[in-house]
């Protein structure tokens, strides 16, 4: 059997992806239009509204039209991530930056990318084609909304700064960036963007030949077909699907309840039926019905909430009278008494959408046709939601992923108190999740706990690489705590389980420097550059040491080879280093907001005292010194708190 008839020819409510493109149909017109656009601007902007293929339009229908002969295509990239990987394991970072870079790779460990700039990453995608001239690189962002759900706008602002600086130096790379039309306005306030013209494309739902194609073509790779007019009606019905507020004129169909419709029609098919007849086509109301009682039962899981309550509020928000559908305005943390974590979940589930209006988001429901079948709801019989450990893991990440640390949380747990005998490394995964939750709340000790958990786990598993992982994490914890024996034997260990991962060693020689041994440090860290030359986290932590011992020229050939924007330790070391050059004026430029962002790290608040010493503010050294004496994230190594104390008594 082919995949078409193992999996069905309708992906149902998720998108198309790569793999799908032999059953996407009714967009060729869009998908050639915006594989042109792609091509010929260094920045394009597909946006539509939540559920009308934006998504499938990418992975299935853009991608696929660009022969690999004639441009360099990176998989489809996404800004937000979460994975049972060891968050800590890995440098500080901007996490958009992360995730993007590790979604364009995604061979790739986390580890090859960590503290990697975009333009660094982008410099290494590049090919010749046969005759030896540079290729064009098209990338590509999907779901950039999550960009703006950040309550801190800072990483967001960096990583537009970032991306629109590496693009502006590769004029051979073109962006192409997809999110919902009621974050085109945030786009548009994004700074970075001000003075970059970039081409738009807006995606509307399908007319009816585009969801003729959509319903017909996919039977071309079955032994199946449809008898004359049964997807016309169909269409048909989606558009006399009305209830209270309906709108029976509507002349277009929204790509994801076509979806759902022929995907239980699908479903439903008797064995050895080969001509699909009218009478097989599911009624149209059932089908919204079940489809609304769906995803409210899978948010309330989610959200742990009951659906009668989503119900109520979904109700009341939007079948206020019987002759519209209202639309309700988004709060600062809830809207209409119902937490914006929820709303934002029925919104990514197709449930509703958003509209900005008079400078604010509003929510109304994805189309008129769903009030009818969300008002058959009162009284129904909930789907049952499964909660096998593997299902809760999944929903761990996705909430992670989302920003949802409460709520990943919880589902993490339950991964945990449901896991069977058989199920070690489900629980390993769940317990290093719970490990990064916690290293994300800056819990350290919580998180060094799970990863110890996780790492007891995947030792009986006899998965080398992931205990390697856990190890260097615990490792970097220990460090950030001021442990720094226990630091150095834990990154030890995990290079004897990883002896050629950069970011492991790396870490090791930060260790070897806080301990008091940078001969040995530095042993470490030029063995890595050796090996890779490009490594930035290393190339970081040798200028950093080498600024710090006074080797001021060789701390500038490798802090000069990095993005420093993200690392306020590399900004301060650098400063130090022109500092000691006596390039005063570049020292204090180098300084900027680097005490602002850093107000808790010893390492950074000694290197600016000594700074301000050598350009001759002495008062102001004393009082950095007495700082960086008193930080704990990370605090001062011993071997350099004898020269802050005595910066300090300055004072």
């Amino acid at each position: 059997m082919s995949t078409a008839e193992i999996s069905g020819p309708y992906p149902g409510i998720r998108p198309f992806t790569e793999n799908d493109q032999r059953r996407f149909f009714g967009r060729d017109d869009a998908a050639r239009e915006v594989a042109g656009l792609w091509r010929r601007n260094r920045i394009t902007v597909l946006y539509g509204d939540s559920g009308v293929g934006k998504t499938s339009l990418m992975r299935a229908g853009v991608v696929p039209a660009i022969a690999p002969a004639t441009a360099n295509v990176l998989p489809v990239g996404r800004v937000s991530r979460a994975s049972a990987f060891p968050t800590a394991a890995l440098p500080e970072q901007n996490p958009y930056t992360l995730a993007l870079l590790s979604s364009w790779s995604p061979s790739e460990s986390p580890t090859r990318v960590s503290g990697m700039a975009i333009g660094t990453f982008l410099r290494r995608q590049e090919r010749p084609d046969r005759y030896g001239a540079r290729l064009p690189t098209l990338v590509a962002i999907d779901q950039a909304e999550r960009l703006f759900r950040d309550t801190d706008p800072d990483p967001c602002t960096q990583f537009f700064d970032e991306l629109i600086e590496a693009l502006g130096r590769r004029p051979d790379t073109h962006l192409l960036l997809a999110l919902r039309e009621d974050h085109l306005d945030a786009l548009q306030s994004v700074k970075a963007l001000k003075d970059e013209p970039y081409a738009q494309f807006a995606l509307p739902p399908l007319d009816q030949q585009g969801a003729l194609e959509a319903i017909e073509r996919p039977l071309d790779d079955t032994d199946r077909s449809f008898a004359p007019g049964v997807a016309a009606k169909i269409i048909g019905d989606l558009r006399g699907a009305v209830g209270p507020g309906g709108d029976d004129a509507a002349d277009t169909i929204e790509p994801v309840l076509l979806q759902v419709m022929c995907r239980r029609m699908w479903d439903e098919l008797p064995d050895g039926v080969r001509t699909i007849s009218h009478g097989m086509v599911p009624d149209v109301g059932d089908t919204l019905s079940a489809f609304c009682s769906e995803v409210l039962a899978t948010v309330a899981a989610d959200h742990d909430r009951r659906p009668g309550d989503l119900l109520s509020w979904l109700r009341g928000a939007f079948l206020t009278t019987p002759a519209r559908a209202a639309a309700v305005r988004e709060g600062p943390d809830d809207t209409r008494r119902m937490a914006n974590s929820v709303v934002h979940a029925m919104e990514d589930q197709h449930l509703i959408r958003a509209r900005w209006r008079d400078g604010s988001r509003w929510y109304e429901l994805q189309r008129p046709q769903l009030s009818g079948p969300i008002a058959r709801l009162e009284g129904a019989r909930w789907p049952i939601r499964t909660s096998d450990a593997a299902s809760q893991l999944r929903a761990a990440e996705t909430a992670l992923a989302q920003g949802d640390t409460a709520l990943a949380r919880r589902h993490a747990k339950e991964a945990v108190e449901a896991c069977g005998p058989g199920e070690i490394r489900v629980r390993a995964e769940a317990e290093s999740v719970l490990g990064n939750i916690a290293h994300e709340e800056r819990d350290l000790k919580g998180a060094t706990d799970h990863y110890r958990t996780a790492t007891s786990l995947f030792e009986a598993l006899q998965d080398t690489a992931a205990v390697g992982r856990l190890l260097s994490a615990v490792g970097r914890l220990q460090l950030a705590q001021g442990q720094r024996a226990e630091a150095v034997g834990q990154l030890e260990a995990a290079v004897g389980r990883m002896p050629n991962d950069p970011t492991v060693q790396t870490g090791l020689g930060q260790a070897l420097w806080d301990a008091g041994q940078p001969k040995a440090a530095l042993a470490v860290l030029d063995g890595v550059l050796r090996r890779d030359g490009d490594t930035p986290e290393a190339l970081s932590t040798r200028g950093e040491i080498l600024a710090d011992l006074g080797d001021a020229e060789s701390a500038l050939r490798d802090l000069d080879r990095i993005d420093r924007r993200s690392r306020p330790s590399a900004r301060a070391a650098r400063a130090l280093a022109l500092a000691t050059l006596a390039r005063v004026d570049a020292a204090r430029l180098e300084l900027d907001d680097t005490v602002t962002k850093a107000a808790h790290s010893g390492p950074v608040l000694f290197r600016v005292a000594q700074v301000q010493r050598l350009i001759g503010d002495i008062h102001a050294a004393a009082e950095l010194a007495a700082r960086a004496l008193a930080a704990e994230n990370p605090p001062l190594p011993p071997h350099q708190r004898v020269e802050a104390t005595r910066i300090s008594r300055q004072m």
